[in-house]
């Protein structure tokens, strides 16, 4: 008998209920954007949720139909026992306000439909990352208990979309809209038409997409692309499901050439135009003085209105130049029986007029800053891109502003100009003091130089940062706590295949010239948070490295060339990664440096030892290195104490006639037998600088001297005067870009 103690035993544990698997733990430490009030009780024990009983309002059935599959796109917790989330209508919240609380049960309240969508978001933040990915969660998960009360800082929240430098397939787009919603964005600014490329299909110009949908190529390649209206309304029908707001962009009066190359009339000259396969800014536009072109412009937007149900509608309005309707008949006749003053109040009016269309057809106008130019349209609201001056004279004349300045909200600016500790810093409150209202802000992802596959790499998350500073209090906002819950929020990102980029410029290099020797040193050092990586310098000519050193270990540089580097964040390699033009030469040992031009404010390239200091320019002209002057020259002298031998002086320059950067028209080298009066010079004249030349890219220009021995060195590069008569700059000053002279030599010992 003494044995059936340990067979009772034995027979229980075989017939006993298996316990339940372990399930892992959601909580708050992800939330992006951070609520505006958040309580978590940490002196109550976690719920488990191992499946989920839905409750609604019959109200918002159709509104919330997608929320399962919102808040757990790997799919709901298949387990017993379910705890139940309950969507309540209440009165008295904001727009887009709720309250969550996580206690026995799961319950939502809000005062709207689109409100208690940000809730449910909100639940799908506080689910693990895991549940992003398919059957993860199946088994369950453990909330925290806590409330949340929470609501916008701004009702518009969005991002700018451009699909005309690039067109975007119909289900990335989609793919961008559910990366808002997760941010608990709201507007999705859809930029359809432009120089190159229209975008919609228009039934009465069919042309419109049959000619300007299309651009050839540099190469001989076609590119381009458009959405039919069936295209238009599902991204429309899928964007509302998510309580987003898409609104169109239709540019006028610039910025319409793939317009012109299908319907050459609307121009003031009629020429035949091709879809430009380059960026920049084009003079011809639409005329400002045809009634067809209202008429055409009316029509367009008929469809256009037919399509998207926004309350707000962008007719673009930026970067229009004048030059054509200065010298057409129409245009100017306009200008006489409108009694405008000049071509300015001529865009004021092209603009009103199209304004008081859309009011009278129920619907409200946006228009980049320049709008403001010549007279603000009544009832337009202003997008301020050009810094913030705009929305704080629109906001003083009575009207409305949404705020997407360059130095924070343009996220096609690379890291080096705009990174996420810069976006996150943007101060919306600071804008204020007139009747008019600042709607809030967005970030703009202009195309040029992002195809498909690189957009979310540009927006994320730079983007993340942006969705708190315009949803979160500026009280409740840190940077450091934000970078915290960004950490588990890649891991969301992550299980949503989002290919985001970097916070930052992943590494710096920092740099150090022996006086003695000129020797350069230069250190790569991690700049962001989990990135590890080598380097190692890369002579001109050569294909690797001959030694690397880990990140933080030094390395000398002689010669011109490359550090290059392997970069690696979050077990990730980076494709890409940064590569540092730098130059060692004798130039260096020079005891003072000056420079005969005064320094731009946006490209001071370094100071005044900015030319002579072994850090070259890359391909992106703002990064920092280049030094530039507009419409004057450029000088530098280099002072040695001690004699050097020149074998050769080189200095680099950039160009990129779009920007209105061209080649000097002269660069004169000259280097002192005695340091003071007896001066040897050579002079090298570029080929035609003023000539059309649509290659962007830096040109070497060198003087060989043959190994004789000077105490200074003088360089001067001229500008080759105004922009040509082609260009469609026209008379404006040009640029001349330079970053480093390079004196290759040695020293005499």
């Amino acid at each position: 008998m003494k044995y059936l103690p340990l067979l009772f035993l034995v027979l229980v544990a075989c017939t006993a209920e298996p316990p339940p698997p372990p399930i892992p733990m959601g909580g708050a430490d992800g939330l992006i954007p951070l609520p505006a009030e958040l309580a978590v009780d940490t002196t109550r024990p976690p719920i488990q949720v191992r499946a989920v009983k839905w409750h609604f309002p019959t109200e918002w059935s159709d509104s919330l139909s997608i929320a399962p599959n919102w808040v757990f796109p790997g799919g709901e917790p298949k387990g017993t026992e379910p705890v139940d989330v309950r969507v309540e209508r209440v009165d008295g919240l904001a727009q887009e306000g709720y309250t969550l609380t996580v206690g026995e049960d799961i319950r939502i309240e809000a005062s709207t439909a689109a409100g208690a969508f940000r809730g449910l978001t909100t639940l799908r933040q506080l689910a693990p990352p895991d549940c992003e990915r398919f059957d993860r969660c199946r088994d369950g998960f453990a909330l925290p208990q806590l409330t949340i009360a929470d609501a916008p800082s701004y009702r518009h929240r969005g991002l700018l979309l451009d699909v005309c430098r690039h067109f975007m397939e119909v289900e990335f787009v989609e793919q961008v809209i559910d990366g808002l919603a997760l941010h608990k964005m709201n507007t999705l600014h859809w930029h359809l038409t432009e120089d190159q490329g229209w975008r919609i299909a228009i039934d009465a110009y069919p042309r419109l997409t049959e000619v300007g949908a299309w651009r050839t190529e540099a190469d001989g390649s076609v590119h381009g692309g458009f959405y039919t209206k069936d295209d238009i309304r599902r991204i429309v029908a899928y964007a509302a499901a998510r309580h987003i707001t898409v609104i169109p962009e239709i540019e006028l009066p610039g910025h319409s050439r793939a317009a012109l190359a299908a319907y050459p009339e609307l121009g003031c000259t009629g020429e035949e135009l091709p879809v430009p396969n380059d960026w920049g800014v084009f003079k011809d536009i639409y005329c400002a003085g045809d009634e067809a072109t209202f008429a055409f412009l009316e029509q367009v937007l008929t469809e256009v209105l037919e399509l998207f149900p926004s309350e707000y509608i962008h007719i673009g309005g930026d970067e229009a130049p004048k030059v054509r309707w200065e010298a057409c008949l129409k245009c100017q006749n306009r200008i006489a029986t409108e009694h405008l003053h000049d071509e300015h109040e001529l865009q004021s009016y092209f603009i009103g007029r199209i304004g008081q269309w859309l009011a009278a057809h129920g619907r409200k106008l946006i228009g980049w800053d320049e709008i403001l130019d010549g007279g603000l349209p009544d009832g337009a609201t202003v997008q301020s891109w050009r810094g913030l001056d705009g929305a704080r004279q629109a906001i003083a004349q009575g009207n409305d502003a949404i705020l997407s300045p360059t130095s924070h909200c343009y996220l096609d600016y690379p890291l080096a100009a705009t990174d996420m500790e810069e976006v996150y810093g943007f101060a919306p409150e600071d804008v204020s003091g007139g009747p008019g209202r600042v709607l809030g802000g967005e970030v703009n992802l202009w195309s040029e130089h992002a195809p498909q596959h690189l957009v979310e790499s540009k927006v994320y998350p730079r983007a993340s940062a942006f969705a708190e500073v315009m949803w979160t209090p500026p009280a409740r906002r840190d940077f450091t706590d934000f970078l915290d819950r960004l950490e588990v929020h890649y891991d969301r990102l992550d299980g949503m295949r989002v290919d985001y980029g970097l916070e930052t410029v992943p590494v710096v290099m920092e740099s150090q010239t022996d006086p003695a020797t000129g020797t350069l040193v230069a250190v790569v050092e991690p700049a962001m948070r989990g990135v590890t990586g080598i380097a190692g310098f890369v002579p001109t000519g050569q294909d690797c490295p001959a030694s690397v050193v880990e990140f933080g270990e030094p390395m000398e540089v002689e010669g011109e060339g490359e550090v290059w580097t392997e970069v690696e964040h979050r077990y990730r390699v980076l494709m890409d990664p940064p590569r540092f033009p730098v130059a060692g030469h004798v130039g260096l040992t020079a005891t003072r440096t000056t420079i005969g031009h005064d320094l731009n404010p946006y490209y001071p390239g370094g100071g005044e030892r900015g030319l002579n200091d072994g850090l070259l320019g890359s391909m992106d002209f703002r990064d920092g290195r280049w030094q530039a002057t507009s419409g004057t020259d450029m000088h530098l002298h280099l002072h040695f104490d001690a004699p050097i031998e020149i074998d050769s002086i080189t200095v680099r320059t950039y160009r990129y006639q779009n920007a209105w950067i061209f080649d000097p028209s002269l660069i004169e080298f000259m280097w002192s037998t005695n340091g003071s009066d007896v001066w040897e010079a050579t002079e090298v004249r570029p080929p035609a600088p003023l000539a059309r030349n649509d290659e962007q890219g830096i040109a070497r220009w060198s003087a060989a001297v043959g190994g004789r021995r000077a105490w200074a060195v003088r360089v001067t590069l001229k500008n080759p005067g105004a922009c040509p008569a082609w260009h469609d700059a026209a008379s404006e000053p040009t640029w001349l870009f330079a970053d480093e002279v390079v004196v290759h030599g040695r020293q005499v010992r």
